[in-house]
């Protein structure tokens, strides 16, 4: 199947009904509020455009927003799957791929530096994980503990929306790889 050209795509996105737009935003984003908020800046005329709309839409939204993002994301290194089974669930699970080759005590380890992170500040710890390994990620949740939770939040707020970034281009990448219309 030939590649369609991203402009495809962004119409793509332009063109979905309401609803189906929030739905495939709420994959990028665990926020309703994000992607209710993204779905009624279309159309997005460049990717630039959308990339610009989604940063400042998400800075915009109150730290309640944010951490129901948070919400929808597994814990670092967790078998688990997201509430919501969906494109995000698929995506989570390739960007911890970074975990699958980490060894049982570096996996044990990780799971009890979330376990304080989320008892210390509340919600689960939250990292853009693609490319990093699970003692990269290990050493950034023990670092991150010894933040205030007014940094902390601004912190995984940054990292959820280079998550986001990352999911948007992938969905304007499905969509130009494969014909949705069959």
């Amino acid at each position: 199947m030939q590649r369609l050209p991203i402009y495809k795509a962004l119409a793509w996105l332009n063109a979905l009904p309401e609803d189906t737009a929030r739905d495939v935003l709420l994959d990028c984003c665990g926020s309703p509020a994000w992607a209710v908020r993204m779905e009624s800046e279309r159309p997005y005329r460049m990717l630039e455009d959308l990339f610009q709309k989604s940063e400042a839409v998400w800075f915009s939204l109150p730290p309640s927003d944010w951490l129901e993002a948070f919400s929808a994301h597994p814990a670092i290194g967790s078998s688990k799957q997201t509430e919501r089974p969906s494109r995000s669930s698929e995506w989570s699970a390739r960007e911890q791929s970074g975990t699958a080759s980490a060894d049982t005590s570096t996996l044990n380890a990780l799971a009890e530096a979330n376990r304080l992170y989320r008892e210390k500040f509340g919600f689960i710890f939250i990292v853009c994980a693609t490319g990093r390994s699970a003692g990269e990620m290990l050493q950034m949740c023990r670092s991150r503990m010894r933040n205030s939770l007014k940094n902390e939040i601004e912190i995984a707020a940054r990292e959820q929306h280079k998550i986001t970034e990352l999911r948007l281009t992938k969905l304007l990448e499905y969509e130009r790889n494969y014909d949705t219309c069959s």
